[in-house]
């Protein structure tokens, strides 16, 4: 049996906190993993310049709802759950995305938590553990499962890393350049051959 490890912004959905910045015009907030590889120290960041500008957890969900899937991710993500299980792995928030995973057909998705305040104000966050999508990959081959991932930003290095194969999908160019070992590929096609490589 094999199962598709996928993150999900920048490979499913486009990145939510890019899209909050180009909302509210606050530059700062389009810093993501692709450019912070400390994801402790990207959200702390991001929590202090929320409070500072007194955006709450309703103004980022307001965003949210008018965005959609990159184009054609539902169709990939229908073509791959017909032929293999998907598990989406991400270091998003149960609170960012539920309508985003609507609009997806909903698939599983193991993610991360948010900590607010009685004003709805972003204080801390949880994560469902520490590393969590390596984990994740190393649970699923404890139990004889073959686990293909991909993903585009640092924080999917361990993912990819520990899974059966791996690969990143349209990572920037640094990422490559530092990770030259790992394949890379370009769209949802090519994306669709890796992971159903070698299944009858």
């Amino acid at each position: 049996m094999r199962i598709a490890c996928l993150d999900v912004e920048g490979v499913l959905l486009p990145e939510i906190w890019i899209n909050v910045a180009q909302k509210t015009g606050i530059e700062a907030l389009k810093r993501t993993t692709r450019d912070e590889p400390d994801y402790g120290k990207l959200m702390g960041q991001r929590i202090a310049i929320l409070r500072g500008n007194r955006l709450t957890i309703a103004d980022i969900r307001k965003v949210i709802s008018q965005m959609d899937p990159l184009p054609d991710a539902r169709n990939f993500l229908d073509k791959l759950r017909s032929q293999m299980q998907v598990l989406l792995l991400s270091d998003t928030f149960e609170e960012f995305a539920q309508p985003l995973m609507e609009k997806l057909g909903w698939p599983s998705l193991l993610c991360n938590s948010l900590v607010l305040d009685t004003e709805g104000y972003l204080t801390d966050f949880v994560l469902r553990q520490v590393d969590g999508k390596k984990r994740a990959v190393e649970a699923l081959k404890g139990l004889n499962i073959e686990v293909y991932a991909a993903g585009d930003s640092y924080n999917d290095l361990s993912m990819i890393r520990s899974a059966d194969r791996g690969a990143f999908f349209q990572p920037p160019a640094s990422i490559v350049e530092e990770c030259p070992e790992i394949q890379v590929v370009k769209d949802y096609s090519g994306l669709l051959d890796f992971l159903t490589q070698g299944l009858v």
